[in-house]
């Protein structure tokens, strides 16, 4: 399994892109619980 390269093929961008953007909606919820809660 290769290092992680500075400029990754389109495969690993994708997934890099996925993971991502999962985590960033991970933290919007966690943001908008913790706002919302009293």
């Amino acid at each position: 399994m290769p290092v992680l390269e500075p400029n990754p093929q389109g495969g690993q961008k994708k997934l890099l892109l996925v993971l991502g953007a999962m985590l960033a909606v991970t933290v919007v919820v966690g943001i908008i619980a913790s706002i919302a809660s009293p």
